[in-house]
């Protein structure tokens, strides 16, 4: 059953018809009554894939930790980490989506576990809390200011981050040396030397696809955040840990860039 289907006659029931209603969806859910949101999805069943990836290499027992979901979309991946037994914050700065969320967390019977709340990513500085398990996917090739925002995500992971980005093809990595002479930049193009590719216009026809990084490049700024890669659990999927703390030079302008904000 397609939601187009769904869509060309009337819904069988009260679900069927508020799936309708909030139609388009990103997420399908399978939800307990035996509905799914989007059946007929172009990627698959997504994003059950890729959290079929990811899930082994998180606690079964979630309970006593505080997660957040960046980008929650209808809220799938803040679902999950609830029935493990966390307590999670799923954000997102569309209304639609948190409108599909917040009716999906009373079908599932998550609210007691999950709240959403409209913000974006550089609105975390204004968050006091911070959380043992955070999930940054699918948003940071959409930013204009990627490695600001992979900061400020790193400044609210206590324990573990899932972090996912479209990426450049290539695994090749290259150990960059302490220092570069201005006469070496010829090593900037070597295969393996962390790079992003910045998209001007569009990526599959979204024009919010501003950046690909490659896996060096991951790996690099993971680093330069205080952040270690310790597994990847799919392609273009990173576990990390936070590290150590920010050189100096980078808080000082990391500090500078959120002179003024104020913690709720």
């Amino acid at each position: 059953m397609t939601l187009q289907s769904l869509g060309a006659r009337s819904p069988k029931d009260d679900v069927e018809r508020r799936i309708v209603s909030l139609a388009p969806w990103f997420h399908n859910l399978r939800l307990p009554t035996g509905h799914e949101t989007a059946p007929d999805h172009p990627l698959g069943d997504f994003p059950r894939f890729k959290w079929d990836q990811i899930a082994p290499h998180l606690p079964d027992d979630l309970h006593g930790w505080s997660a957040l979901d960046i980008g929650c979309n209808a809220g799938f991946y803040s679902f999950e980490l609830a029935a493990r037994g966390a307590d999670v914050l799923g954000i997102d700065h569309d209304e639609h989506y948190l409108e599909q969320a917040r009716w999906a967390a009373d079908v599932v019977g998550a609210s007691d576990r999950v709240r959403f709340e409209r913000l974006g990513i550089y609105d975390l500085p204004d968050l006091r809390e911070t959380f043992d398990l955070v999930l940054f996917m699918g948003v940071l090739y959409h930013l204009r200011y990627p490695l600001l925002a992979l900061d400020l995500v790193a400044q609210k992971t206590r324990k573990l981050m899932v972090f996912q980005t479209l990426t450049m093809p290539g695994d090749e990595t290259t150990i960059a040396p302490p220092d570069l002479d201005l006469d070496q930049r010829d090593r900037l193009t070597e295969p393996g030397w962390p790079k992003m590719a910045f998209i001007e216009r569009r990526l599959a026809g979204d024009p919010t696809n501003w950046w690909a990084p490659n896996h060096a490049a991951v790996d690099a700024m993971m680093r330069s955040c205080g952040m270690s890669v310790v597994a990847r659990p799919g392609h273009e999927i990173y576990l990390c840990k936070p590290r150590e703390g920010l050189p100096a030079e980078v808080e000082a302008e990391l500090a500078a860039a959120l002179r003024g904000r104020t913690q709720r």
